[in-house]
């Protein structure tokens, strides 16, 4: 099956048709920014540019950076508080004429990487951390999603949000080498470590790419590894949860 991705985010929106059996991206890739001021209607008219230039006309995937609940924004996350109270796949559709699904973006990364990367034919608790403009987090139990989890609100021991205080964002906003941002993700996943007991992590974001950098300063016992996918898992989880959702 080939369902268009498309995977929102705090700076860009990434599009491209995925083959949902395989995993793979058929077409190339293709990112607009994400509208400053990112208020619905800016968001939803940057949808359907990336529609059009697709010209696609089935059903679409998407990746979404707020809390959801059944669609609807709970927040307005990263993006805008006009998000609060909207329905995602409604507006969408009512500016495209497509079907939307709808899936918390770090939910679709680590749907993308339980069935085609990292996490693939992994038994137990694996979660998914995406670092980025904000914190994601996606749990999954014998690969079995446990939908709109928001572990990047946890507080630190100084009461502070930690996606406020160590977000890739942040390590760029601060200049913060490697060693001083690896230090506060360290206090970030042995929280998250000590709530949960998982198996495994895996990290995602385009950060991913540099885990070495850093990984060696989160002392916990649980396994860390880097998402396969990398800056595509986002776009090639919400076309499977597209797939998921129509079976």
């Amino acid at each position: 099956m080939e369902i268009l991705g498309i995977d929102v985010g705090g700076s860009g929106i990434k599009a491209a048709i995925v083959n949902t059996e395989t995993g793979e991206l058929i077409s190339n890739k293709h990112r607009l920014k994400t509208p400053q001021p990112a208020t619905p209607e800016a968001v939803a008219t940057t949808i359907q540019k990336q529609i059009k230039h697709f010209k696609w006309t089935g059903i679409v995937g998407c990746g979404f950076p707020t809390p959801l609940q059944h669609g609807k924004c709970l927040t307005g996350g990263n993006l805008h508080e006009n998000w609060k109270g909207v329905l995602v796949n409604e507006l969408f559709k009512n500016k495209t004429g497509n079907d939307f699904y709808i899936v918390n973006d770090a939910d679709a990364a680590g749907l993308a990487e339980i069935n085609f990367g990292a996490g693939r034919a992994k038994k137990g608790v694996i979660i998914m951390i995406t670092l980025g403009t904000g914190i994601g987090s996606a749990i999954f139990v014998d690969s079995k999603l446990l939908p709109n989890t928001e572990f990047g609100h946890v507080l630190n021991k100084d009461g502070i949000v930690f996606e406020k205080y160590c977000a890739d964002s942040i390590r760029k906003n601060e200049k913060l080498s490697f060693k001083n941002w690896g230090k506060r993700l360290n206090e970030y996943f042995k929280h998250v470590n000590l709530l949960l007991s998982p198996d495994l992590f895996i990290v995602g974001g385009g950060i991913s790419k540099k885990i070495e950098k850093f990984k060696s300063l989160i002392k916990i016992d649980t396994p860390i590894v880097a998402a396969e996918a990398e800056n595509e898992a986002g776009i090639i989880g919400a076309a499977l949860a597209a797939k998921f959702e129509i079976k």
